[in-house]
């Protein structure tokens, strides 16, 4: 075909959804068709970064009520469902003194650090009786959270984005792939104990504490999905630059006078902020202050371990 003849042809990628022609039945009907001009050419809004710090503002105040407080991103990301991340869900729950708050979300499971208050949860007959900077893991099935004599105030995330977009539901019981876990917050401490009488080598991304089970040991993730980790960095430490295809939803937990760059982007810590590394962004975190930085990270990293697409890399010497 002659040069001139094809630029006579309208474009490909010009072309809307196109419809069968004569479909015989209503699966015939359903059927839609695009093209390799408009097939791969969607434009989504990007992930925003930065700070969440007026949810944790409003959890920690007085006359809260129990509940949840959202970090919801889904207008601004387009999503039709709430989302911090097109994957994941960020929240801080508070249960006011002597009450319970019943948790039914439709996630495979839901990750929980404890920021103040003492109390209990139920899920699935088992008990765990948790109290600040405590962590635990549900599975996918209804619980009851019950606070002591204070108000609880957790934060927690799920992958109920990624259920939604899929038209999934919660796991049945023949399916769960996690069971409930504690890990205490004297036990958590122990651990860091024990990695800070090692050392680090050079393809170390810093010194943190991740969290597994026994049945997703082998593939060191908190849920199929999930990833979880406790970071810290030494006072007057950086964590030096790097980025990864999976995004990141951050708990600041304890740090003075510190910050992160994501994106180019300067965000300074504030307490039980959470903040948002987008996917691919480069980022760095940094300590000028005297004591030992927590920061706790969530990532949608056990996908990217799947399907070999974590693309982790160091942007500096």
């Amino acid at each position: 075909m002659s040069t001139a003849a094809a630029l006579q042809k309208p474009d490909m990628a010009d072309l809307p959804a196109q419809l069968p022609a004569a479909p015989a039945s209503m699966a015939a009907r359903r059927a839609r068709f695009f093209n390799s001009g408009n097939a791969f050419n969607i434009k989504l809004p990007p992930v925003p970064g930065g700070l969440f710090t007026d949810e944790p503002a409003r959890a920690l105040s007085d006359g809260t009520g129990s509940g949840f407080i959202p970090c919801d991103q889904s207008a601004a990301m387009g999503c039709a469902f709430p989302a911090t991340t097109p994957l994941m869900l960020a929240r801080y729950a508070v249960v006011e003194p002597g009450a319970s708050f019943t948790v039914d979300v439709r996630a495979t499971g839901s990750i929980w650090y404890v920021i103040r208050g003492t109390g209990q949860v139920a899920c699935l007959s088992e008990g765990i009786a948790f109290g600040p900077g405590d962590v635990f893991l549900l599975p996918g099935a209804p619980a009851q959270i019950r606070a002591g004599r204070e108000k609880v105030v957790l934060w927690v995330v799920t992958n109920e984005p990624q259920l939604a977009l899929n038209g999934d539901l919660p796991p049945d019981a023949a399916r769960r792939p996690v069971a409930p876990v504690h890990y205490p917050a004297a036990e958590i401490a122990r651990q860091l104990d024990i990695i800070y009488d090692h050392a680090q080598n050079v393809q170390t991304s810093g010194i943190a504490l991740i969290f597994s089970s026994e049945t997703q040991a082998a593939a060191r993730n908190i849920l199929p999905s999930l990833t979880l980790s406790l970071n810290t960095l030494p006072g007057g430490e950086n964590q030096r630059a790097h980025r990864h295809n999976s995004a990141a939803i951050t708990l600041v937990v304890q740090g003075a006078d510190c910050h992160s760059m994501v994106d180019g982007v300067r965000c300074p810590w504030s307490p039980w902020a959470t903040l948002v590394t987008p996917p691919g962004a480069p980022h760095s975190h940094h300590n000028a202050g005297s004591q030992r930085a927590l920061f706790l990270i969530v990532q949608d990293g056990g996908l990217h371990y799947h399907a070999r697409t974590m693309g982790f890399a160091f942007l500096e010497e």
